[in-house]
């Protein structure tokens, strides 16, 4: 589709919502927004309004954690503790250090949240939508106020994504106040050492808020120290009432030592033990913004934000199996030469965005429309021969073994209106167009030269309905239906070895969310309970081939379908033991199969049926268990979160293999005890101690990047925070 004819879908729905609209003779009085320092009251878990900005929200599955009110571990973001209360988040947890947090649900790929579309303050920081959606981008979560989740049935107006909506809310300049300086500080476990430190307010039209964070840890493992740094600059200007205008620089970058994987002899020998001394990874990631917000009038808002994705990921590794021992040559005196590989980001969105309240009849509804421009290009260098030295050091002898770009264009345009059937009923269809393309140009040494460029078309469009209703002031139902699709990526069309090859015909996947839930909220009791599909076709993997010559090839394309199903509930229960003794009580579970449909999978030479077998790192129970007590400025947070085992490979394979790269990844639970005292109005303290009965366990054995094998957890930990507000 044209960019000129999406942009007139556009313009045309604006003209027709202002058709509609008439003058209202209800004067209205805006109020200054306020922020909440400290939440004190009962829950720290609540659901997104129906409209909040540009956004509708309404018959979705969606959760607002507010972060400024958890007893967590924030200095190092343990994602089992700040997404708790969350039903079914999967937690990869390979890095105690708190740089990367790697998240997923309903059975989908927790690596680096790829399967979400990642966003701060509606900035998406995804580092590469359509080439390698990881997001890179790592911010201190002393930083963030509140997160908000949204689940696979809202992706029509953000994107495509199955996992659906990650969005981040920064902290934001005191309106009360010209200056105000925060200053969080931790010391804990495996020598770590932690310092935020903020200031912020208002002069005149403009808020400003800019941050600082450090980070060191020697890591849990042996050879695993970390180093991170990352700031943030932004300044919002009130221009007018109802126009406001953002600026923000945000940028993070860490230099983490890799222990290596382990078999399962080592593991069960020494979990802490490393196997590589020489590895190491870094992303240095900026990610710049300018954002509009405009009420036009009081039933009509635009937003328009353009930004990037700048920077880098490096990595430096000897990059072997775990049984593969690195050790000094005895001819050369010499380790074995490293391999380089580095990633240069250069990723552009421009989203402008409209929301329009308008009247069918005497019931309200609720228009939103917006077109979604994406420009990226990811430079690829891999396989460059490294140092023999141990430190980090990028620099190579001779060429890439492949130097690539991989270039996309795309635009999206989406409509979706909420009508209000009756006062309870309220039912949202939606579509979204999709219209891009994705170019791979470069080389590879071991690869036919006529294979590339290999050009990707994405053009398709995607349905959804949701729809909601409310059974009470306190009682709703909701359910939705909402295609997905996941774009084939970077490394799925490029071969790993001269071995291997990639279909001509490579699919992107597709599928759909479904979701029928119940949410209540009463004075002492909170619970909302979610049954939900989700079809994933066109699986990417890899199948065993015969050339014409008799020659194994092993060929990656698209090898099948999966379909997980579930129930996700929570409950939380308040109450109180006398006027100074508060105590609330909780369960966030998820029951879940995910299971292969038609697929065949590469098992040594041969290709084998998978279908009925359990996908990969989908544990079938997921829940976390915790009760909190306060007393006064006093509260206390015990957490027991368990998961049930899964699979490492599509085979369903049991007993390890020899390198640990396959085999079960049995079940776990940890115990985390989580304090918080408010000694003043200016000076918090925060006390964390995880995993308090030292569980050695590890949560995925990963198949490609750090290396396939396990990954030890972190054992029993504390840490101590101090904040202070001047």
């Amino acid at each position: 589709m044209k960019i000129k004819y999406i942009l007139l879908l556009f313009a045309s729905t604006v003209k027709v919502v202002f058709a509609q609209q008439k003058d209202d003779s209800v004067r209205v009085l805006k109020l200054e927004e306020i922020q909440v320092k400290e939440q004190y009251f009962k829950y720290n878990i609540d659901n997104l309004p129906v409209k909040k900005g540009t956004y509708l929200y309404g018959g979705k599955k969606t959760e607002l954690i507010n972060v400024l009110g958890l007893d967590a571990n924030i200095a190092e973001k343990t994602p089992r503790q700040i997404f708790a209360k969350v039903p079914g988040v999967f937690v990869y947890d390979m890095d105690g250090s708190g740089n990367q947090i790697n998240i997923s649900t309903r059975g989908l790929d927790p690596h680096r949240g790829w399967e979400f579309n990642v966003r701060k303050d509606g900035v998406i920081t995804n580092t590469d939508m359509y080439g390698y959606p990881a997001s890179h981008y790592s911010m201190p979560m002393e930083a963030i106020q509140t997160i908000e989740l949204v689940r696979g049935t809202g992706s029509l107006q953000y994107g495509a994504q199955f996992g659906g909506m990650l969005n981040y809310i920064a902290k934001r300049g005191d309106s009360t106040k010209v200056f105000d300086f925060e200053s969080t500080n931790s010391v804990g476990s495996f020598g770590l050492l932690s310092t935020y430190n903020a200031i912020g307010g208002q002069v005149g039209k403009a808020n400003y808020y800019a941050y600082y964070s450090k980070r060191v840890s020697d890591g849990y493992r042996d050879n695993s120290r970390s180093n991170y740094d990352a700031f943030s600059t932004q300044i919002t200007y009130q221009a007018t009432k109802n126009l406001a205008i953002k600026a923000d620089l945000s940028h993070s970058k860490y230099v983490i030592q890799l222990a290596g994987q382990q078999t399962d002899a080592m593991f069960e020998a020494n979990p802490r033990a490393s196997t590589r001394s020489r590895n190491y990874y870094s992303p240095d990631i900026y990610v710049p913004s300018i954002s509009l917000n405009w009420a036009i009038s009081n039933r009509t808002k635009i937003s328009w934000v353009n930004s990037a994705v700048l920077g880098s990921r490096n990595s430096v590794m000897f990059d072997k199996a775990a049984d593969i021992v690195d050790k000094i040559d005895p001819i050369t005196i010499q380790y074995a030469n490293r391999q380089v590989d580095i990633d240069n980001y250069h990723s552009y969105t421009s989203e402008l965005r409209l929301l329009h309240e308008y009247q069918i009849g005497k019931m309200p509804s609720v228009l939103v429309s917006g077109v979604q421009m994406i420009n990226n290009d990811l430079h690829r260098r891999q396989q460059g021969k490294g140092t023999t030295g141990s430190n980090y050091d990028l620099s190579i002898t001779g060429d890439w073994g492949r130097d690539l770009h991989f270039k996309t264009q795309n635009i999206a345009a989406f409509l979706e209106n909420r009508i209000n059937i009756t006062p309870k009923l309220a039912i949202s269809p939606g579509l979204r167009v999709e219209s891009g393309e994705s170019k791979m140009l470069g080389k590879i040494s071991y690869y036919d030269p006529a294979k590339l460029p290999n050009n990707i078309v994405h053009r398709f469009p995607l349905f959804g309905v949701s729809a909601d209703y409310q059974i009470s002031t306190k009682q709703n139902l909701y359910g939705g239906f909402s295609q997905a699709y996941r774009p084939v990526i970077f490394k799925d069309i490029i071969p790993a070895s001269v071995y291997e090859k990639s279909s001509d015909n490579l699919k992107d996947a597709y599928g759909y969310n479904f979701e029928l839930g119940y949410k209540g909220n009463f004075d002492k009791l909170r619970v909302e309970m979610t049954y939900f599909q989700l079809l994933y076709k066109n699986r990417l993997g890899t199948l065993a081939e015969t050339d014409a010559k008799g020659n194994l090839t092993i060929l990656r394309t698209n090898i099948g379908d999966s379909f997980s199903k579930g129930l996700e509930t929570f409950l939380e229960y308040y109450g109180q033991i006398n006027e100074k003794i508060k105590f609330s009580i909780f369960t966030s579970t998820a029951l879940m199969d995910a299971r292969y449909l038609e697929a065949e999978v590469r098992s040594g030479d041969k290709n084998v049926n998978v279908k009925g077998n359990a996908v990969e790192s989908t544990p079938k129970v997921i829940s976390r268990n915790g009760i909190t007590f306060r007393y006064k400025k006093l509260s206390i947070t015990g957490l027991y979160s368990y998961t049930a085992k899964s699979y490492a490979d599509a085979l369903n394979t049991v007993e390890p293999s020899a390198n640990g790269s396959v085999g079960l990844v049995p079940a776990y639970g940890i115990i985390d005890i989580n304090a918080s005292y408010r000694v003043s109005k200016k000076l918090l303290l925060k006390f964390n101690f995880n995993n308090a009965s030292n569980k050695q366990y590890f949560t995925k054995r990963p198949q490609f990047y750090p290396g396939p094998g396990i990954w030890a957890s972190d054992g029993r930990g504390f840490n101590l925070t101090i904040s202070t507000h001047l």
